[in-house]
């Protein structure tokens, strides 16, 4: 850990311009006096610029300045975990956090953002609307730097950050000056996403756009060869390693480590050699030095490049279908290759368990050389792996992303089981991308039409049309269960009324209801019906409907909630009809004499609004006297 440190600092060369950046910010965070407050920093570059090395002196001066350091860091292979981020900078500063102490902490927001944070298993009912849960990150974050101020949160690798982590940061970003906070994001510029423009856009108080960062000159270079090999480097051999790195300043380092493991007399003779070791640091060259390391060795680091970063040892031997001693050997070996390395530690914190690349630039280079066939059966071990291991579903549903079809009932089982989890966790995409895969897998006969009911579920909010193809699709599909089938029936009425196709949502469940024989699923049906038309301007016979709705719900008692909502669409009604007040609020009294929520996970919450306003536009339009008695 001391190298690393001692390495990190002697490497920071031609970066006093961003320092500066960064020492002004952190005194602005720590110091005293009206200017006191947070900002945003943004640096930007290709890979290998020195944004790691840069953000780590960061987080070393914020900790020794006694702020508190958030951090987190985007993986290419992580990029479909759903908040995946968000854990990293969060999950960390509620560890050992008893249940009861969560809750209190959390608040209203426990059941909400708990789920999405891994701090507790998703409750059943209806899944966490997306802006509700960005609305409770924004909460607990506000809440965490506030009580632990002055707070600095970096985020490296950006570009790989998940899209729901990302969204949500970016959009509160510009909270950053408004509170102790310094929020630190480095990204490449070319790979990051749409949805998180603002880190392009946003000045900051404490400088101005994004900084890019810019390639290391030949001098700055010549220093750092010099720095390590010794004084009596010559000019010709440092402007040769300037040459072959093009002022990179991880190739720079990267060669000069293999100059000095070699013995490289730094002399012009010499010169012509560093164009084949700095191409053995990239590409080709590097997937030819690491098979030089052996079979056994290969295999490690390609479980690794699969497992993508804090990569368990004991995890990576067994993708690699290695022993315990074997998985050491092969470490070992790639450590002293510089291609993997301990993952890494922050002052004041604890290490990180398990292993990572040196560079993504490694990580990227050995996963694309893994052959394609190989490379997806690695991803299904690696599935099967994280499982066994308790890491649970979702943690494998992204290396089944990447496997093909083949039947497999597991495959399904698993992904569906993610696919759940994540929509209970306000991560509807997620769930949608898994779902999908399933489906292609495929199901079982008589699973698929379950696989494409959940899939329209997953769908809804994002994709309404598709979700109307994906239930009707479910509905030709040869199944026994009847309560499927009604909530297939009851989605797609949803959706089709929530397009403003009521028509056709009312024309659905009647069909439906023609051909139901079971009284009770029946009457469920129907009150879904009552509803719609309801809402429909252009109904064409109300008065009709109305009559059917008199006569029905005169008949229940209240005993179960769809006869309950049966009732309230009758107190609407009334109340539309201008029906006498007594009437209106006596029905309105029949529902609410149990608890009537709006947040059941099959219903919507239109009825119970309607009950509410019912209530409200009777008391308005009664007399005085009236409300008196």
């Amino acid at each position: 850990m001391t190298d690393h440190r001692t390495r990190t600092r002697r490497t920071m060369v031609e970066r006093d311009a961003e320092l500066a950046i960064v020492e002004e910010a952190l005194e602005r965070l720590t110091g005293p006096g009206p200017d006191a407050g947070g900002a945003l920093l943004a640096f930007s570059g290709p890979a290998g610029l020195g944004k790691t090395t840069l953000l780590a002196e960061l987080r070393r001066r914020a900790h020794a300045r006694s702020c508190t350091v958030l951090a987190a860091r985007g993986g290419e292979q992580e990029q479909s975990q759903p908040f995946h981020v968000a854990r990293q900078l969060i999950q960390p500063q509620l560890a050992g956090t008893s249940e009861p102490e969560l809750r209190a902490a959390l608040g209203g927001w426990y059941s909400i953002v708990g789920p999405a944070l891994g701090l507790c298993a998703p409750e059943q009912g209806a899944p966490p609307d997306p802006q509700g849960l960005r609305d409770g990150l924004d909460w607990i974050l506000t809440h965490l730097v506030v009580k632990r101020a002055p707070v600095t949160l970096v985020l490296d690798d950006a570009h790989w950050a998940d899209p729901e982590s990302l969204s949500w940061l970016a959009a509160f970003a510009p909270r950053a000056e408004h509170l102790p906070l310094l929020l630190v994001v480095a990204y490449r510029p070319d790979e990051l996403p749409a949805h998180a423009d603002a880190f392009r856009t946003l000045p900051g108080r404490a400088g101005h756009r994004p900084l890019p960062l810019s390639p290391l000159t030949p001098a700055a270079v010549a220093a750092l060869v010099r720095g390590v090999i010794g004084d009596h480097a010559d000019d010709a051999f440092c402007q040769e390693a300037w040459n072959v790195t093009a002022g990179n300043p991880f190739e720079a380092v990267e060669l000069t480590a293999k100059v000095r493991g070699r013995g490289l007399r730094p002399v012009q003779e010499n010169a012509a050699q560093l164009a084949d070791l700095a191409a053995a640091q990239r590409g080709s060259g590097l997937v030819a030095r690491l098979e030089r390391l052996g079979p056994s060795t290969v295999r490690f680091a390609w479980a690794c490049a699969v497992l993508g970063t804090a990569i368990p040892q004991d995890i990576a031997a067994r993708v690699a279908a290695l022993g315990t001693e074997e998985a050491a050997g092969a470490t070992a070996r790639l450590r002293d290759a510089r291609i993997l390395s301990a993952a890494g530690t922050t002052p004041g914190h604890e290490p990180e368990t398990g292993l990572e690349f040196v560079h993504p630039l490694i990580a990227t280079a050995i996963y694309r050389a893994i052959p394609d066939a190989l490379r997806v059966a690695l991803h299904g071990k690696a599935a099967a792996a994280v499982v066994d291991a308790g890491l649970g579903c979702s943690a494998a549903a992204r290396h089944l992303l990447e496997t093909h079809p083949e039947n497999d009932p597991w495959v399904v089982r698993t992904l569906r089981e993610a696919a759940a989890e994540n929509l209970r966790a306000g991560a509807p995409d997620a769930a949608r991308r898994q779902l999908a895969r399933a489906l292609r897998e495929p199901p079982d006969f008589d699973e698929r039409a379950a696989v494409l009911y959940e899939l329209g579920c997953a769908s809804l909010l994002t994709e309404p049309a598709n979700t109307v193809n994906h239930l009707r699709a479910a509905l030709t599909e040869p199944f026994d269960d009847p309560a499927l089938r009604q909530g297939i029936v009851i989605r797609l009425a949803q959706v089709l009324a929530h397009s403003d196709r009521l028509a056709e949502a009312s024309e659905c469940l009647a069909r439906e209801i023609a051909q139901t024989p079971d009284v009770r699923a029946r009457l469920r049906l129907q009150s879904e019906q009552f509803m719609w038309d309801a809402f429909n301007a252009a109904e064409t016979d109300s008065p009709a409907r109305s009559r059917r709705l008199t006569r029905l719900a005169d008949r229940l008692t209240g005993r179960d909630l769809t006869e309950r909502y049966v009732i309230a669409l009758r107190a609407w009604d009334a109340c539309l009809r201008g029906e006498p007040v007594d009437v209106v609020l006596h029905h309105a009294g029949r529902v609410l004499e149990q608890p009537f929520s709006w947040a059941h996970e099959d219903r919507g919450f239109e009825v119970p609004v309607l009950v509410g306003l019912g209530q409200v536009q009777s008391l308005v339009a009664c007399p005085v006297e009236w409300l008196c008695r």
